[in-house]
Order: structure tokens, then C-alpha cells, then sequence
């Protein structure tokens, strides 16, 4: 199928009140232009100097994400190019972004990157140090800290995923619930191509999807 008809399809797939985010990772800025004229509103960059590539052809016709880790000395351009930063993963990151929005008179939306499965090769922060991470960083003025976000141990089996979506809308679950000045836990982003569907069911309110977008 093409783009556009892959894109048709996933949206009327989805129930109300999932925003999708395509993922346009190593795509063409005609590639996400064609996602973008089929009804994607949401794109996610991986890497700041991809975004600003395509953004100097799509503009601000859509929202950007920020989906990919983010470097110390990528947040100044990064906070220009985004409209929300997904992955933010410790008190320095969010700190560097506080004072750089600051500069440009800006408030990110931020999202606390969840490394739900433990694992010390990725980025994000354990479950249990959420709460801190969250806290500290909804003290600084030029961050609202509005959900949290998680990829999940990869796996070609779906199911495979449930535990750590589960574990990490129970968490989004319990931060809701206190309350925290500055903190309005909106948002839950889990899920990609080949488990956005199982993420749904476990609670997941935004999802992220590329390879089923631009590839079928």
C-alpha cells in the first residue's frame, strides 16, 4: 500500500484520543510530506539535524516530537526545531533545556523517558527514580513536564512488551494522582510499529509509528 493508504488505514484504526506520531527516521522530506497531505499532524525526529532538514520544507504544517535521545550540546538547536521533547531523562537534560527555552521565551512540554526494562544500554531513567526526575524537573519555569514516554525492551513478539506498558501506566497512574505543582500528567507514549496496539490496550495515549507508515 502506499503512504497515504497506510496512513488512512492506522488513523481510522485508532480510537479516539490516541495521537499518533510518525516517525520519520531516515525518511525523505517528500516521504514525510506525503504522510503529512494523508493526515499525519505529529512527526517525531530521532535526530535534531534530520528535523532541521525537514522542517526547512514542511515547516510548522505539523507538530515535532523529539523521540531520540538528547544530547547536552543539542538542546539549544533542539529547543527551537521542537514543539515537545519526549525523552528527557535526567535533572541535567531538563536543566539545559530550562535555560536555553529561557533565551527564546519559550515552555517545552516534556515527556520523562521511562527505561521500563532495566536495560543499561538505553537511555532513560530506572521506574523507580521517576518521581525524583519529575519533581526536579517541573521546578524549572520553562519546562511542563506532561507525561512520560517508554520504548521497552525490542522484541518481535508484541506480548512481549505488555509488562513493561503495563508497569509504566501504573506509574503514570500514581504520578497523576499526587499531583505535583507543575505536572500535568497528560500524556503516555508507548508503543511502536510492531506494538503500538498492545500499548493502546495498557493505557498508552500517544504512539509512535514509522516502519508501518512509509512501509506497510
Amino acid at each position: 500500500m502506499s503512504v497515504e493508504q497506510n496512513v488512512k488505514q492506522i488513523l481510522r484504526a485508532l480510537p479516539g484520543g490516541v495521537k499518533l506520531v510518525a516517525v520519520a527516521k531516515t525518511r525523505t522530506p517528500e516521504q514525510i510530506l506525503e504522510a503529512v497531505a494523508a493526515g499525519i499532524k505529529v512527526v517525531g525526529e530521532n535526530y535534531v539535524k534530520e528535523a532541521e532538514q525537514a522542517q526547512g520544507i514542511i515547516g510548522n504544517r505539523v507538530t515535532w516530537h523529539l523521540i531520540g535521545h538528547l544530547q547536552h550540546n543539542k538542546v539549544k538547536k533542539a529547543v527551537q526545531l521542537f514543539d515537545v521533547i519526549e525523552t528527557v531523562d535526567s535533572v541535567d537534560i531538563a536543566q539545559e533545556i530550562d535555560w536555553q527555552c529561557g533565551q527564546f521565551g519559550k515552555i517545552m512540554p516534556v515527556l520523562i523517558e521511562v527505561n521500563s526494562g532495566r536495560e543499561v544500554q538505553k537511555s532513560g531513567v530506572f521506574p523507580e527514580n521517576v518521581e525524583n526526575l519529575v519533581k526536579q524537573s517541573a521546578l524549572f519555569p520553562n519546562i511542563r513536564v506532561a507525561g512520560l514516554m517508554t520504548i521497552g525492551p525490542l522484541s518481535e513478539n508484541p506480548e512481549d512488551s505488555r509488562p513493561y506498558f503495563a508497569a509504566t501506566k501504573k506509574l503514570f497512574e500514581e504520578l497523576k494522582s499526587v499531583k505535583l505543582p507543575g505536572v500535568r500528567m497528560e500524556y503516555l507514549s508507548m508503543g511502536m510499529s510492531n506494538s503500538y496496539q498492545v500499548a493502546i490496550e495498557e493505557g498508552a495515549n500517544v504512539v509512535r509509528i514509522g516502519r508501518k507508515i512509509f512501509e506497510g
